[in-house]
């Protein structure tokens, strides 16, 4: 994996002649030294649209300076960025390409400008002589892609641009405080706040490259995947026609709306979160996969607005995706349950190496989860589903229902998932203990998740008593979820139960753990008519009917 750089800084801009001041004495700052001037020569990549730009993404090729290579940047929040970092080659090391594989799809990466900057840098120290922040002025002059290859020109018919960058990066423990400081400071020197946050922002906006003519936005998601293209709002605005749509206005929001604004919030996470997953970031699979679960929930849930016939196979392709995600993520979850519940037993019932013992299994099966996640994010499978994904933001197969108000279609959709969950409830507190029990509570907890998250899509139309009922439908699905997950970890301490006798080491302690899960789920089964009858009552239902 290429290596990680978080990055913190604030961007300015000044006039040619507009001077710096002497930052020395600005917060914890004594000294400011020289760290002498650089030339630096660096090419900028992206797909012929523009798709890297539009999510605030930079990939180049950089010569000279300290850090000399392949640079990625990715945004983590406003002035923050993960700069990872490839030795020089000549074309995109795999190892960041694949970093944006669900940005790019299949297009082609090529050379969309190229920056030569002349930088000259100052360390600002504390009284230790301790490095608190770098101030770095960059003389810029950049070429549109026509001339990106030979730079010595100013490229094919189109002039360069040329501006005076100041940026101020911590280093060490700074701390945004510093940054602040220094930026009043600077402002009062007559130096501007950047008007594009990223060289590459400006470069595309002065040589008239940006799609719109403006620089992309530095940090956030592609708009396109939050507000939907102009064919995906055309459509939803122009479906119901005859039944008030041209009133919409007047209205609110149309169910049309409401769901696609909810699916595009999904399909942004899954798409954002995807280099996370690959670096192995924490918490990552575990929010896309639940993400792909809300997507595939919204299509099951609002049929009356998606057509099933068309969201249908792509549900099929998201349960697979989540499947995937989940091995690595229910070994997290299980490795985790198990290490608490060793750490509560005192010492003298915790026979044998029990500890390394769990630590080897976990890691044997984290081991393959990992490798199979990697070559399904690599595969052709999944980049079907990204591009299928992408077309359905574009072309949403909305029906007649998506023109109407969006709170009588968003109560009746919850509504409809909440009797499902009923019957299911129970059926399952009816069932047989058991094998016949656990299976009937599992179902539960699935109805019970997509009862959950059919009211949350429901929140911008039906405002609080959704999200209440969202909340008490959660309680549910946790109750349920806890007991799920005491079946799946009794599994589990069989196996390491077994293992540890064919080693010698006997299973025990695996088999206390395994009684006080089972007494666990019997205490979940007794409590669900409780939390289930104050989660039913009707006032909660009734609440919801707009």
């Amino acid at each position: 994996m290429a290596d990680t750089v978080r990055e913190i800084e604030r961007k300015y801009e000044a006039d040619d002649d507009t001077r710096l001041p002497n930052l020395a004495g600005i917060d914890r700052v004594t000294a400011v030294a020289e760290a002498g001037t650089e030339d630096l020569d660096a090419v900028y990549y992206d797909t012929a649209d523009q798709r890297l730009a539009a999510a605030g993404i930079t990939l180049r090729r950089r010569t000279g300076g300290r850090d000399a290579g392949w640079h990625l940047k990715l945004p983590v929040a406003p002035g923050v960025r993960d700069e990872l970092r490839a030795p020089l080659s000549e074309t995109p090391p795999p190892e960041l390409t694949a970093l944006v594989r669900s940005r790019v799809l299949d297009g082609e990466l090529v050379a969309v400008v190229r920056l030569r900057t002349r930088r000259t840098v100052r360390v600002l120290k504390d009284a230790a002589g301790t490095p608190l922040a770098e101030v770095a002025e960059d003389a810029v002059h950049a070429w549109p892609a026509a001339g990106a290859v030979d730079a010595g020109t100013a490229g094919a018919g189109r002039p360069g641009a040329r501006w005076r960058e100041i940026e101020v990066e911590l280093v060490g423990d700074g701390g945004a405080g510093l940054l602040d400081e220094v930026g009043r400071a600077l402002t009062a020197a007559g130096v501007r706040p950047a008007s594009a946050a990223s060289k590459l922002a400006r470069a595309l906006a002065e040589t008239g490259q940006s799609r719109d003519g403006a620089a992309p936005h530095a940090a956030g998601p592609d708009e396109r995947l939050v507000h939907g293209s102009g064919k995906a709002a055309v459509k939803a605005k122009g479906k119901g026609k005859g039944k008030g749509a041209g009133k919409r206005g007047k209205r609110g929001p149309t169910a049309g709306d409401v769901v696609l604004r909810y699916a595009r919030e999904q399909v942004r996470v899954i798409i954002e979160l995807d280099p996370a997953v690959r670096r192995d970031l924490p918490d990552a699979v575990h929010r896309m996969r639940v993400a792909t679960r809300r997507l595939r929930s919204a299509f099951r849930s609002y049929t009356k607005v998606l057509d099933r016939a068309a969201t249908q196979p792509i549900g099929v392709e998201l349960k697979w995706l989540a499947a995937e995600l989940g091995v690595e993520r229910d070994r997290e979850v299980l490795t985790e349950r198990l290490r608490e519940g060793l750490a509560e037993l005192p010492g003298t019932l915790r026979l044998g190496p029990v500890d390394a013992r769990l630590r080897i299994w976990s890691e044997r099966h984290r081991a393959g989860a990992r490798d199979r996640l990697l070559d399904v994010l690599d595969g052709p499978r999944y980049l079907a589903l990204l591009k299928t994904l992408h077309a359905f933001l574009e072309e949403p197969p909305l029906r007649k229902a998506a023109g109407r108000p969006a709170p009588e279609v968003a109560a009746g959709a919850v509504l409809k998932d909440y009797r499902r969950l009923a019957r299911r409830t129970e059926a399952a507190l009816a069932a047989s203990a058991g094998r016949e029990r656990d299976e009937a509570l599992h179902g539960a907890r699935k109805a019970a998740k997509r009862t959950r998250y059919a009211a949350e899509a429901a929140r911008p139309a039906l405002g609080r008593p959704a999200k209440k009922f969202a909340k008490r439908t959660k309680r549910v699905q946790q109750l349920l979820g806890d007991h799920q997950d005491s079946v799946v970890a009794r599994g589990a301490l069989r196996e390491l139960a077994t293992q540890a006798q064919r080693a010698g080491e006997g299973g025990f302690t695996f088999g206390l753990l395994y009684g006080r899960e089972e007494a666990l789920a019997v205490d979940r089964e007794r409590a669900l008519p409780d939390v289930w009858r104050k989660a039913s009552r009707h006032k909660h239902r009734a609440a919801l009917r707009p």
